[in-house]
C-alpha cells in the first residue's frame, strides 16, 4: 500500500497518514549476502526492495511518498521511497526501494 503523509497539526511532532494513493501485489526481492554485507557498510540495513507492475500514469511513486507490506513479517512497518527504478529485465515492472522510516 503506498500512501503520502502530512505533518500532525498542532505543537506536537510527527506525521500521520494522510490518504492512500495506490494499492497493488509486490514481489519482496530478497536479500544475498553480498548485498547484505554492501547494506552494513553504507548504514542501509532497514532498506526493502519491491518490484510491482508498473501502474504507468495510474500512480507515479515519489520520494515524499511511504509504502507498507501486508505481511506478518514486516506489520508495523513503513518505509519511505528512496528510489524508483525500472525492471531492465521486463519493462512491464518497477522496482521501488524503501528505507525504514522511524
Amino acid at each position: 500500500t503506498f500512501y503520502e503523509f502530512m505533518a500532525n497539526e498542532g505543537p506536537e511532532p510527527g506525521e500521520s497518514e494522510t490518504k492512500i494513493l495506490f494499492t497493488t501485489w509486490a514481489k519482496v526481492d530478497e536479500v544475498w549476502q553480498k548485498d547484505l554485507e554492501q547494506a552494513k557498510s553504507n548504514g542501509t540495513l532497514d532498506d526493502v526492495t519491491i518490484t510491482i507492475r508498473d501502474p504507468l500514469a495510474e500512480y507515479i511513486p515519489g520520494n515524499k511518498h511511504y509504502f507498507s507490506i501486508d505481511s506478518p513479517d514486516f506489520a508495523g512497518n513503513r518505509y519511505n521511497i528512496t528510489k524508483v527504478l525500472s525492471d531492465l529485465q521486463d519493462r512491464r515492472f518497477i522496482k521501488v526501494i524503501g528505507e525504514l522510516s522511524s
